[in-house]
């Protein structure tokens, strides 16, 4: 693995010097490593040089979000605000009895946070709620 700092060894075989840095990609690929059928932590670590605690804690980090990609775009929620209703009553009653035959998902968050989809759905923009609702 090429690391942006050379660590030295010293007659022992240990290593000296100041620590050895990866980058958020670098950290990414190892991570990523992972995911192949059968792997394990060790030995991926031991394929990059990289002491096994350190990629379980990058994993970590990962699962929190508190590790990403610095070129992928983060897409940010706005706050909205909902004063009143938008759709007439007799509107209304029209469109609840559509909704009614459309497919609907529910899921749950832990929290309590429920997120009820119907109809056609742009699984990007759903991807990112999930993803802002996880990090809350």
């Amino acid at each position: 693995m090429d690391a942006s700092v050379e660590p030295k060894i010293d007659k022992l075989g240990r290593r000296t010097g100041p620590r050895r840095k990866y980058s958020v990609a670098q950290k990414l690929q190892i991570l990523k490593d992972l995911e192949r059928p059968g792997a394990s932590v060790s030995d991926v670590a031991r394929a990059h040089g990289v002491n096994a605690n350190v990629v379980f804690g990058w994993r970590h980090m990962a699962k929190r979000g508190a590790l990403r990609d610095p070129d992928v775009r983060r897409t940010e929620l706005l706050p909205v605000k909902v004063e009143g209703p938008t759709v007439l009553p007799s509107a209304r009653a029209a469109s609840a009895q559509t909704r009614c035959e459309q497919p609907v998902i529910e899921i749950e968050f832990p929290g309590g946070v429920r997120v009820h989809v119907r109809g056609g759905v742009d699984i990007a923009a759903l991807k990112r709620v999930f993803e802002a609702l996880i990090r809350r």
